[in-house]
C-alpha cells in the first residue's frame, strides 16, 4: 500500500459525492487520508488498503465483503479497541486502526476511556432496519400518531436504496422513473416531517431480547469508546432487517477482492470509491448486469459478467445496457477459482454443458484485480429468532423466513415483519410491505385511523397485482407455504 494510491471517483454522470471536512487516520502506522463523512474502512480502501483481516485458523488475508455490517471480515483495532465493525464506523480525526490477530497473547488497552450510558425507553413501535421497509413502516405507523422509535447499525438511513442509481419500474405508488438515491431522500425527508412522532437511532445494533417483559435490547455508538445501551419497550414491533449476500464455494473465494456486488456497489455509490479497476461479475441477473453498467459509469472496465445459467434473469433493458457498452455477458460459464498473492489478480472461469458438467478444455484465465459475486441474498431474520417468531425454510422466498398474516404479523403477537427479511424480493415491494406492517402495528395497539386502513387495503392490492406476474409465481408459491390466519 502507498499513500499515493487514491482510489475516490471525482468524476460522475449522475453522482455527486460530497466529501466533507478531510482528516487522517493511521493505519500500522501509516498516515492515511479520510473525509468526515466516510467510514474507516471507506478511507482505507481508497487508499490502497484491501487487506483489513486474517483467517482465524491459517491467517490468510482477508478483505470486506459485505460493507454493510453483516459479515466479519473487517474487523479490525481502532484506537485500542478489538473487534471494531469498519465498514459502518465513521472515521475521526487521528484514529489509529491496527490489524488485529486471533491469538494475539494480550487484550488490547484502549487509547481512549470507554463510557457506556443506559437508557430505559418506551415506545408504541419500535422498527428495526432503516431500509425502504423500515422506513415506510416509521411513517405509516406515525401518520396514525404512534409514537415510534427506528433503529439501524449503519450510521445513515436510507438501507440499500442509498446506493441504488438506476430508476424503478413499476407504478407511481413505488416511485416509477425515480433512481433509488433519489427514493431514500423522499423517505428519509418525510421521516423528518413526523419528527415529533418518530426518533431515529442510527449506528446501533439489536443485540437481545426478553420475552416475558417484551424488551428489545439495542448498542449505539454515539462515537467510538461513547455507547448507549437501550432498553427499548415497544407495544409492536418491526422487523425491517433486510438480507445479508451470499457467497459461492470456490478456491480463493477470501482473497482481498472478492467481494458482494452490494459491497462493490457501496464504495462505488455512496462513497466514490473504485473497488477494483477490472473485475470479474459473477452473476447475469439484476443485480449482477446493474452493477456492471454502474461500475463502467464509474469508469471501472468491467472484465465479464458470467452465470452458469442458460439465459440471463435480468431484464432485457439492463442486459442490453452493458452488451451495448462491450461487456460480455457469458452464460453457461462458472468460476473454477480466484488466485493471487494476497489479493486477487486472475480467475479462470470455464463453460458448462446442458446439466452443468464441466467442458474439458474450456478453462480461460482472465486476468482481474477483483471478483464481485451477485449470486443471490439470504433474508437477515436474527432479531426475528431471538424474538421468538416460528421460521420455515422456504427457498423460494430466499432461506429461512417467518410465518406471517395477511397483514405481515408473526407467530409472536405484536412482531410483524416486512421487505427482505421477510422475502428477497425488490425495493418497490419492501416499500409496501413496510406500509402494511407499520399501519398494522399501530392499528393493533389501539390507533384507530380510517385513512390508514384505507392505505394498508391499497398496499395490499397493489402487492397482490404486483406479484400476479408469471415472473412473480415462484414467489407466489413460497409465500403460500409461510402464510397463516390472524
Amino acid at each position: 500500500m502507498s499513500q499515493e494510491v487514491d482510489r475516490r471517483i471525482y468524476e460522475h454522470p449522475i453522482l455527486k459525492f460530497e466529501r466533507r471536512r478531510p482528516m487522517y487516520i493511521f493505519f500500522e502506522g501509516k498516515k492515511i487520508k479520510a473525509y468526515e463523512n466516510e467510514t474507516v474502512a471507506a478511507a482505507l480502501y481508497a487508499a490502497g488498503v484491501i487487506q483489513f483481516s486474517y483467517s482465524a485458523k491459517y491467517h490468510r488475508p482477508r478483505g470486506p465483503f459485505c460493507m454493510i455490517g453483516k459479515c466479519s471480515q473487517c474487523l479490525m483495532r481502532v484506537n485500542g479497541i478489538p473487534h471494531v465493525r469498519t465498514c459502518i464506523t465513521p472515521v475521526e480525526d487521528g484514529m489509529v486502526v491496527e490489524f488485529e490477530h486471533a491469538h494475539d497473547a494480550d487484550l488490547p488497552t484502549p487509547k481512549q476511556p470507554i463510557h457506556v450510558e443506559k437508557k430505559n425507553l418506551d415506545y408504541d413501535v419500535v422498527i428495526v432496519g432503516s431500509g425502504p421497509a423500515g422506513l415506510s413502516a416509521a411513517i405509516q405507523a406515525a401518520k396514525a400518531g404512534a409514537k415510534v422509535a427506528v433503529l439501524d447499525q449503519s450510521p445513515v438511513l436510507g438501507g440499500q436504496l442509498i446506493k441504488q442509481t438506476h430508476k424503478f419500474f413499476g407504478t407511481k405508488e413505488s416511485f416509477a422513473g425515480t433512481r433509488g438515491v433519489e427514493i431514500a431522500k423522499m423517505l428519509v425527508d418525510e421521516i423528518k416531517d413526523y419528527d415529533e412522532n418518530i426518533d431515529v437511532y442510527p449506528s446501533t445494533q439489536a443485540i437481545g431480547y426478553f420475552r416475558r417483559e417484551k424488551v428489545l435490547v439495542a448498542f449505539q455508538t454515539k462515537s467510538l469508546g461513547k455507547y448507549t445501551l437501550l432498553n427499548l419497550k415497544g407495544k409492536s414491533y418491526v422487523v425491517a432487517t433486510g438480507a445479508m449476500e451470499r457467497s459461492l464455494v470456490f478456491p480463493g473465494n477470501d482473497l482481498p477482492g472478492v467481494m458482494g456486488a452490494g459491497a462493490a456497489q457501496t464504495l462505488m455509490n455512496v462513497f466514490g470509491i473504485r473497488p477494483a479497476e477490472e473485475p470479474l461479475i459473477i452473476g447475469a441477473g439484476n443485480v449482477g448486469v446493474i452493477i456492471a453498467y454502474q461500475a463502467a459509469q464509474a469508469g471501472i472496465k468491467v472484465k465479464a459478467v458470467i452465470d452458469i445459467l442458460p439465459k440471463t434473469a435480468a431484464y432485457l433493458v439492463h442486459a442490453a445496457k452493458i452488451r451495448r457498452m462491450g461487456i460480455p455477458i457469458l452464460m453457461r460459464h462458472t468460476i473454477q477459482e480466484a488466485y493471487g498473492n494476497g489479493k486477487v489478480e486472475g480467475a479462470v472461469i470455464y463453460e458448462v454443458d446442458d446439466k452443468f458438467r464441466k467442458i474439458p478444455g474450456s478453462e480461460k484465465d482472465i486476468e482481474v484485480d477483483g471478483v464481485w459475486l451477485a449470486v443471490g441474498l439470504t433474508p437477515s431474520v436474527e432479531v426475528l429468532e431471538l424474538m421468538g417468531a416460528q421460521l420455515r425454510f422456504v427457498p423460494e422466498l430466499g432461506g429461512y423466513v417467518p410465518l406471517r398474516t395477511p397483514f405481515l404479523e408473526t407467530t409472536v403477537s405484536n412482531v410483524y415483519v416486512a421487505g427482505d427479511a421477510s422475502c428477497i424480493e425488490e425495493a418497490s415491494t419492501a416499500m409496501m410491505e413496510g406500509k402494511i406492517a407499520g399501519a398494522s402495528a399501530a392499528l393493533k395497539i389501539g390507533f384507530k385511523n380510517e385513512e390508514l386502513e384505507k392505505e394498508r387495503k391499497a398496499a395490499i392490492k397493489w402487492l397482490e397485482e404486483f406479484r400476479s406476474s408469471p415472473h412473480y409465481s415462484r414467489i407466489k408459491q413460497g409465500l403460500q407455504k409461510v402464510l397463516i390466519q390472524g
